[in-house]
């Protein structure tokens, strides 16, 4: 992994009126990225491991990419604007030419649902991640407490 880039993990998704909040963590924070109700809807069947009842676009872009012989190598969250996150999926391609890689501009969202679906890393550039508001206190209040484990005692 390159030294610009940190690799996140997913740690929850909370609905707000407009769509959901997904927020993504590593190095003890944490940032919010806002999607739309059918960007949630797609995420939470794949964080789930749940199929829709017909194909959705990541299904077949899924598809797409396993005919193609492409691989995801990872979804890197690059630039904000005006409040607004961009990405770029960088995919690999083996063939009796040799490896091709091509970066793709995406949709954070959507770059988030294929790296779950494809178990590619989801990283954000440092200039990104450390311009970014640490969301920690925001997460800590949705999420319920843990609760004490009744078998340790």
């Amino acid at each position: 992994m390159k030294d610009d880039r940190v690799q996140v993990s997913i740690k929850g998704v909370v609905p707000t009126p407009g769509g959901s909040g997904v927020f993504l963590q590593a190095e003890e924070k944490t940032i919010s990225i806002f999607v739309d109700p059918m960007a949630t809807r797609a995420l939470s069947l794949a964080l789930e491991g749940e199929a829709a009842p017909r194909p959705l676009t990541h299904d077949l872009m899924i598809s797409v990419f396993g005919g193609l012989g492409v691989q995801m190598k990872e979804v890197n969250i690059h630039l904000v604007q005006d409040e607004t996150y961009f990405a770029r999926l960088t995919l690999q391609q083996k063939n009796e030419l040799g490896t091709n890689i091509l970066e793709i501009d995406a949709r954070p969202s959507d770059g988030i649902i294929l790296a779950v679906h494809l178990d590619a890393p989801i990283t954000v550039s440092r200039t990104v991640w450390d311009s970014a508001e640490d969301m920690t206190w925001a997460l800590q209040q949705i999420q319920p407490p843990e609760e004490d484990d009744p078998s340790s005692d």
